[in-house]
């Protein structure tokens, strides 16, 4: 493949890359990008770094799974927080 071809692939296969941000309650988690293997998710936000550099099949897919994270993360509603502490 001569350098013009993978320059034109890079092109096309750039215009067709589609890319999100996930904001939960105001509150940016990152962005999915598309690629040929699906959606890739990017953390800008600590507290989603688990997800970071996962596929997910759609960007809602993902979506789903930083509210997941944030669910674990939260108490129930009418739970109080929890309130051990390591001596």
């Amino acid at each position: 493949m001569s350098q013009a071809q993978i320059s034109d692939a890079q092109t096309s296969q750039a215009k067709t890359s589609q890319a999100y941000v996930i904001e939960i309650s105001e509150r940016t988690a990152g962005i999915v990008v598309s690629d040929a293997r699906g959606f890739c998710f990017f953390s800008s936000d600590r507290a989603f770094d688990g997800l970071d550099g996962g596929y997910f099949g759609s960007a809602r897919a993902a979506e789903r799974a930083v509210r997941a994270l944030l669910r674990q993360r939260r108490p129930a509603r009418g739970q109080p927080p929890s309130t051990s502490r390591n001596f």
